[in-house]
């Protein structure tokens, strides 16, 4: 497995473009006749642009997919729903497909009627620009872009267990109003496999649970998530290798989401070891980051491992206070806070010390071992700064 180049265009047949005007733009990705899985929000309130995908992936084929940012055209009605049908017929009339075989993805103000003057001239220039080169995938990475500060994509080649050698590619946005329970943003991914959309449903969902669904920025779950999967047609090609694969793509995506969670100034992995089953592990992890204290914690450089045990405390998994450890890493040094139950960070001490020394890093993990079996999980997020209620205080004026 290495990294390549071409973000969503690594992957031979597929072409991108993005469009972008004002606060508005537009990205069209296209793959003509592919094998198709998708993953939604499971929030009640969902967007329009949700719905009119819900159907478009039922049958497991699509051709294209056409995603605006400015507006999510959510909890807009019934011309809402016309307006995101709009959206797949003009590109399915423009690119010779059916509408049927077009997904629909918004990100945006909630609330607000989609401008569609505005989005169908995009549209049109997005898809004037359509070709198959890195550029072209970081022009649609960028028009997807909200709050976000840098575009998002990644791409690697791996080896089947056949030999066979197989690309997957991807581009993601999020930076605000992302938490567990499912795609946690706006996510496309191509493959060159050949899968059956039953095959690569299972894989997705196996992916996500592990990496998009483990991101935490702020504790508020989008109306507008969603994850896209398009591959060849045909079945019986997925393996643990393209699993793999497809997993550590999803977790650099995730990562990515993380480090540029809105107002954030550090990077925060939590990893915990040793639950009782693998549900635990992800229970603990998800509370810890998830945590106002513990991001506030984070961004203050403080090394409170009282909020750290106090959210595995109340997560739902089994933990014995008598048992539990937390370490501090920053990629180059270590200090154990908690080891066994027991305090090790006292005032005046060397642990201490090193502790705040780390925190004031912009990388840091947590590792909470539990003692109580052998499940781990890994979750990411970021620190809660001043910039984060500027940034949504001020969002929809």
């Amino acid at each position: 497995m290495k990294k390549i180049e071409g973000g969503i265009c690594a992957v031979s047949g597929v072409k991108a473009a993005g469009a972008c005007k004002d606060n508005y733009g537009v990205a069209v990705v296209h793959y003509p006749g592919s094998s198709a899985a998708a993953m939604f929000t499971s929030n009640k309130v969902q967007a329009a642009p949700i719905m009119v995908t819900r159907e478009a992936v039922k049958d497991g084929k699509l051709s294209a997919i056409v995603a605006n940012s400015g507006n999510a055209n959510c909890f807009t009605g019934e011309k809402g729903r016309e307006h995101a049908n709009l959206m797949a017929f003009q590109v399915a009339e423009s690119l010779n497909i059916p509408k049927e075989e077009v997904a629909v993805a918004s990100t945006g103000i909630i609330g607000r009627q989609l401008p569609l003057p505005i989005i169908s001239h995009l549209i049109t220039g997005a898809i004037e620009r359509l070709n198959n080169s890195p550029q072209a995938s970081r022009n649609a990475a960028e028009a997807i872009m909200t709050t976000d500060t840098y575009p998002k994509e990644f791409a690697l080649e791996t080896t089947l267990q056949n030999g066979e050698k197989i690309r997957i590619g991807g581009i993601t946005k999020g930076s605000g109003m992302i938490a567990p329970n499912m795609g946690t943003m706006l996510c496309f991914i191509t493959t060159d496999i050949e899968a059956s959309p039953q095959e690569l449903e299972k894989a997705l969902k196996e992916a996500v649970d592990k990496t998009f669904n483990m991101v935490v920025i702020d504790g508020d779950e989008s109306t507008n998530d969603i994850v896209v999967l398009m591959a060849q047609p045909g079945q019986g090609k997925i393996d643990e290798n393209f699993q793999e694969a497809l997993e550590y793509l999803c977790g650099e995506l995730a990562r990515m989401l993380a480090h540029d969670g809105e107002g954030a100034t550090k990077f925060m992995e939590v990893e915990v070891k040793n639950a009782l089953n693998a549900l635990d592990a992800r229970k603990s992890a998800k509370a810890i980051v998830t945590s106002p204290l513990v991001k506030t914690a984070i961004f203050g450089a403080d090394p409170n491992w009282g909020r750290i045990v106090a959210a595995v405390g109340y997560s739902g998994a089994h933990m014995d206070a008598d048992k539990i450890s937390v370490r501090l890493e920053d990629g180059e040094r270590f200090v154990d806070i908690v080891k066994q139950g027991d305090i090790m960070a006292f005032d005046g001490t060397e642990e201490l010390e090193l502790a705040e020394s780390i925190m004031e890093r912009e990388k840091i993990k947590i590792i909470v071992d539990l003692h109580l079996g052998e499940h781990q999980a890994i979750a990411y997020g970021c620190d809660l700064s001043y910039d984060y209620v500027r940034i949504n205080s001020e969002y929809s004026t």
